[in-house]
């Protein structure tokens, strides 16, 4: 193999492995998080569908855990209580260690209680142990595609395919855990009161998640861009979606503040 053939060879193995966790990052921010968490935002049920089908297979994340850890989060917010502050826990811990912290809170059957009582189980919610056969889906899709996207002969795709996987997901949980940590202690704050911050550069990786100073003040806002100058990709998503009828929100909280 050439060194122009490898070279070719992990880009396409980064770059796949950064398409499906920018994937995953907007099904989170649009479904997991504007939609379902806050209720900000409505969409059409086969969008949610799918959007639910892209984060079992890419990361194994069950909605309802994830709805009621960050209820809890906004319920505590860096307060005691609250699952991942970096004010409790040090930047650092939450930046690396964002993952061990989520997982230790969704085993607490009081959590998903409290934050999610009424919760109604989908199609996909109703399949057993999901969470966990999904990422084995995922993991078994790109082992059979990634070849084919690549132009690799199978025996050597394959298990590149599998490690794409991996990749993603550590993608994935670290762009969360920026969200998480950083964007509680360092960047600018439209809304002092509010101790979460907003970054543009993480802004622009995850989605619009990185304005997170704007959505704790709003967070039941669909959009989470405050001024002209910030940019929240999954804002003009969910107009796209809007504007075809799959998707509806109220003109509420940031949705309708004019900032320079």
């Amino acid at each position: 193999m050439t060194s122009a053939m490898t070279l070719e060879t992990l880009l396409w193995f980064v770059g796949t492995a950064f398409v499906v966790a920018q994937a995953s990052t907007f099904c989170t921010t649009i479904y997991l998080h504007r939609c379902l968490t806050h209720t900000g935002l409505k969409l059409h049920p086969a969008l949610c569908f799918l959007m639910h089908l892209e984060l079992t297979l890419a990361t194994g994340i069950v909605p309802r855990e994830w709805a009621a850890v960050h209820r809890k989060h906004h319920r505590f917010s860096d307060e005691d209580g609250d699952p991942h502050s970096p004010y409790l826990e040090g930047l650092w811990n939450v930046l690396f260690f964002n993952v061990l912290m989520y997982k230790k809170e969704i085993k607490n059957q009081k959590t998903l209680e409290t934050f999610t009582p009424n919760w109604e189980d989908d199609f996909l919610d109703r399949i057993p142990k999901i969470g966990k056969f999904g990422p084995i889906l995922g993991q078994a899709t790109l082992v059979l595609t990634f070849p084919w996207i690549a132009g690799l002969d199978f025996w050597i795709g394959a298990p590149m395919g599998y490690a794409v996987w991996w990749l993603n997901a550590g993608f994935y949980v670290l762009l969360n855990a920026m969200i998480n940590s950083i964007c509680h202690k360092v960047g600018y704050r439209n809304f002092p009161n509010q101790k979460a911050t907003n970054l543009r550069w993480v802004a622009l990786l995850t989605g619009g998640e990185g304005l997170h100073n704007n959505h704790h003040e709003f967070p039941m806002s669909a959009r989470f861009r405050a001024k002209a100058s910030e940019l929240d990709l999954a804002w003009i998503f969910i107009r796209i979606f809007k504007a075809l009828g799959l998707a509806d929100y109220k003109e509420s909280g940031l949705a309708t503040i004019k900032r320079p």
